[in-house]
């Protein structure tokens, strides 16, 4: 046996190899293999730690032949050789004595024995609770489901042991799990494959369960192997008296500890210069950083902060003393440098300006190791993903290739499933009339017998099951008004007197306008919405809307208007009163919340569910007139591509924040730019915008 090691693994630990024969040499323990799995998950770590470089197939063919040869060992019988043969009838039957400990034993005053039941019964026992350990073996040998229980969903997976001896740059394979959210199922039997080094984007309608396959991967409640380290953006950083470069710097472990110690090893060379050891030490610990590239640190996490919008002076400010938003692009900032073996992004472009959504798509397109993003931008994703994961029907197709390519190869696997199913709808009803033909014809029996036969061997196809159409529709309103509607003329406004936001700013919208604003993260895009509906008022300038323009605003923070532990149906008769349930429901369902949907509680409704919710009550109030601020959150394209069809059959005037270029070249007709304390028109729309964000990023 231990030739057979050496032979295979010649570059294997001496002590190992005597360690694994022993283990395999012990009867005991052999017992205990019902197959070469069983032996790999003993063994194949003790192989694996003493041959780091061979592959985990090699292991495992060489455990297959180990328990070839453990099998043969156990299965042959042993025995003494007899050197004359026995006449058995001459032999003297054994007294008592002789067999007090067996089962058997002779009766008095006969020739014949009985059974001894007591000693019966213990070795039928033993028996018994073999044959029960060694099915309990199987059965953890065979899809033993793994069930976790948390607040985002249940998962239930079939684990494979092999997978906790995988390396941080293995191929992560989840196989056969089931995926919930209450009693709802999101997916079933559904097994990926998450290949190192890949770009995956994940995309589906709202309220499928990416976010919940997200959360439920991050929290490792699918098998993911235990080197693999991966970090989800989900959760913005904690205010403290940290700088923000600092709180990125601090992600490298290894950085900050080797930093440590050379500060400690410094200080014991000072108070003893004559401290060899110290120096040994120092010297080791400036070689460990110079492997890491310690002296670009600094640099690189610059970058990235820049690259996300923090100026140099945000950079030296404390994290208590950013917002929530920008907390959670320090968090993304974090991620980022720290490089883990798997990085999630649930949403990270809502969260950006577009010039930080160019650098982001620049940034990741070379991103080392492996990548799964959520994003219903389509741009972002064309950019980012290679690879797309495409959530439906409560199971994940794989397609190679970016956002256009899948579009395209989905649309082509949708026409060849239908092709499929039509071609053997129409084969199964040519052979099933020649089933009920020739059914009572007992001379054609045999062939009917082998066509009702091959009726069911024929896989089960079904026909394209076309997605539901995504209904927004914003209310009919009479646009007839005489402008000005809506206007700010010589406005100046600050928040702090030392920190002016806007000066003498002079625009105006009226009932046809198409109006985008856009400007970095802190430009005052948000402040221009609230000035334009009244929220804030100018410090000097003055304010004009039409006295019949009614104004509905859709905030970016439309969660906290929300009632989570209502119904959508509940919460929309809260804010109407006077309407009856069916009058709520048709509300609505103008914006795609029906049936169970509007029974739920809003806190179990996807981000994008709980927009519809608010656009539903901002359009009951029948505006003419709609201001948003980053609408497209949270919402899945075709919902986005839906948004779009209202806004374009929209009769009042429209102005709104938004970062999703494929949805501002579609509806907008006027750019308006926030910057150095104005608002300016930009002459060619996004795609000029676009192009200006690109040169400074070069510059």
């Amino acid at each position: 046996m231990e030739s057979v090691i050496t032979q295979a693994l010649p570059e294997i630990d001496p002590c190992i190899c005597e360690y694994v024969v022993g283990m395999l040499s012990d009867v005991h323990t052999t017992e205990e293999f019902c197959s070469s799995d069983d032996l790999f998950d003993t063994v194949g770590p003790f192989l694996m730690s003493g041959c780091p470089d061979v592959k985990e197939g090699k292991i495992s063919k060489l455990c297959e032949s180990l328990f070839s040869m453990i099998s043969v060992a156990t299965s042959t019988p042993t025995g003494e050789i007899l050197s004359a043969p026995v006449n058995m009838s001459e032999m003297k039957l054994a007294t008592d004595n002789d067999l007090s400990s067996s089962i058997w034993k002779a009766s008095k005053g006969e020739n014949t024995t009985i059974v001894d039941q007591q000693k019966l019964q213990k070795a039928e026992q033993k028996s018994k609770e073999k044959a029960e350990k060694k099915a309990q073996k199987e059965a953890k040998k065979e899809a033993a489901p793994k069930a976790f229980n948390n607040d985002s969903g249940t998962v239930q997976q079939a684990i494979n042991k092999k997978d906790a001896h995988l390396s941080c740059k293995s191929d992560i394979h989840l196989n056969n799990f089931d995926l919930m959210f209450g009693e709802r199922k999101l997916l079933t039997d559904t097994s990926i494959t998450i290949n190192y080094g890949f770009r995956y984007g994940l995309v589906g309608r709202n309220g499928l369960g990416k976010s919940t396959l997200m959360n439920a991967i991050a929290n490792k409640e699918l098998a993911i192997p235990p080197a693999v380290s991966l970090l989800h953006v989900a959760q913005e950083v904690e205010g403290s008296d940290t700088t923000a470069i600092d709180s990125v710097l601090e992600c490298h472990t290894e950085l900050m500890v080797l930093r440590s110690k050379e500060k400690s090893l410094n200080a014991l060379l000072q108070q003893n210069e004559n401290n060899d050891t110290a120096a040994r030490e120092l010297a080791d610990v400036f070689n460990k950083l110079q492997i890491i590239e310690a002296d670009k640190a600094e640099s690189q996490a610059a970058c990235i902060l820049s690259g996300l919008g923090f100026t140099t002076k945000m950079q030296k400010m404390t994290t208590k003393e950013f917002s929530g938003g920008w907390r959670m692009r320090l968090a993304l900032a974090r991620a980022l440098f720290t490089q883990p073996d798997l990085l999630l992004l649930d949403e990270p472009t809502n969260m950006l300006d577009i010039k930080a959504i160019i650098w982001l798509e620049g940034y990741l397109q070379s991103w080392p190791t492996t990548l799964l993003v959520i994003s219903h931008d389509f741009n972002f994703l064309d950019a980012v993903a290679n690879m797309i994961f495409h959530l439906h029907s409560e199971k994940i197709d794989t397609y190679k290739g970016d956002f256009q390519t899948f579009l395209k190869s989905k649309t082509e696997r949708l026409k060849n499933q239908q092709s499929e199913y039509e071609a053997q709808k129409a084969e199964r009803a040519h052979i099933q009339a020649f089933i009920d033909r020739f059914r009572v014809n007992a001379n054609r029996a045999a062939l009917v017998q082998s066509k009702i036969k091959m009726l069911e061997r024929m896989p089960k196809l079904r026909p394209v099951e076309p997605e539901k159409e995504i209904v927004f529709k914003f209310p009919d309103v009479d646009n007839k008004l005489a402008p000005p509607i809506l206007r700010l003329e010589e406005v100046t406004f600050h928040y702090e007197k030392d920190a002016p936001m806007f000066k003498k700013i002079d625009i105006s919208a009226d009932m046809e306008s198409r109006i985008c604003l856009v400007g970095e993260n802190g430009a005052g895009k948000s402040t221009i919405l609230k000035l334009l509906i009244g929220d804030l008022q100018p410090i000097d300038g003055y304010r004009f809307s039409h006295r019949h323009l009614r104004v509905g605003y859709f905030s970016q923070h439309f969660v906290d208007q929300l009632t989570m532990d209502d119904s959508p149906l509940s919460f929309m008769a809260s804010k109407f009163p006077g309407n009856d349930a069916q009058l709520c429901r048709q509300m609505l369902g103008r914006f795609g919340i029906s049936g169970e949907i509007a029974m739920r509680p809003i806190s179990t409704l996807s981000g994008g569910q709980k927009s519809r919710v608010a656009f539903a009550v901002l359009c009951a109030h029948v505006p003419n007139f709609i201001i948003m601020d980053e609408p497209t959150n949270h919402l899945d394209m075709e919902t986005i591509e839906a948004l779009g069809k209202a806004i374009k059959g929209y009769k009042g005037g429209i102005v709104m924040v938004s970062h999703d270029e494929r949805l501002i070249s579609q509806v907008c007709t006027q750019l308006w730019l926030c910057r150095n304390h104005k608002v300016t028109v930009v002459e060619g729309g996004i795609k000029e915008y676009r192009k200006l964000m690109e040169q400074e990023l070069r510059n």
